[in-house]
């Protein structure tokens, strides 16, 4: 079966993750962590778009990303960030051969039943990884994520990171929105959120 046609216009924002080759814990360490850091700074320096929130565990990555007018797809932007890394993963390590186990997958949020309850839904998701994977307790404290620039207004985070709509409509201030992005999180991990966000 031939993979679907990927739809790449500007404007539209994309939860995407990628899994290493056979889900291989692959970037465990915190030198290949901070390598994908560092790839995604590369990546937003040579294409404009924004980078709205990401994870990054032992074995695969959750980006959040918006596509803009006059700007790079989704694929060229992805494409890049994959093929940079394994490209430095290989060499650091000495190792030959395929870093990725598939083409990323992605969804579309405005193609969603509820684009704003389905961003924040998302957003609880890629940020509670760490927990759901038993790394931490709570999201807060895991390193790789850009959990913090939700929850703490005077953070200054590795990389460009850019509010959606959808958490700033969250609250009139950053306090607001903070107070509301926790419950929110909170009713993910009671699994309580809105049937009607699956449409």
């Amino acid at each position: 079966m031939s993979n679907r046609r990927r739809r790449c216009e500007p404007d539209l924002t994309y939860h995407t993750c990628s899994r290493c080759i056979d889900c291989d814990h692959m970037m465990k360490k915190d030198e290949m962590k901070d390598l994908m850091i560092k790839v995604m700074a590369m990546a937003l320096e040579k294409y404009n778009f924004e980078l709205l929130s990401y994870v990054i565990m032992d074995n695969h990555f959750h980006f959040y990303i918006r596509t803009l007018p006059c700007s790079a797809s989704i694929s060229r932007i992805m494409q890049y960030i994959k093929s940079q890394f394994a490209r430095r993963f290989n060499k650091i390590s000495g190792r030959k051969g395929p870093f990725w186990n598939e083409r990323f997958s992605d969804t579309i949020i405005e193609e969603t039943h509820d684009p704003d309850l389905m961003f924040n839904y998302i957003n609880c998701y890629i940020h509670l990884n760490p927990v759901r994977a038993g790394c931490v307790n709570n999201s807060q404290e895991y390193k790789y994520s850009s959990i913090k620039f939700y929850l703490e207004e005077e953070y200054i985070p590795p990389l460009r990171l850019t509010f959606h709509k959808a958490f700033l409509e969250l609250g009139n201030d950053f306090m607001e929105r903070s107070k509301k992005f926790l419950e929110l999180e909170e009713m993910f991990l009671k699994r309580v959120f809105p049937a009607e966000i699956f449409g």
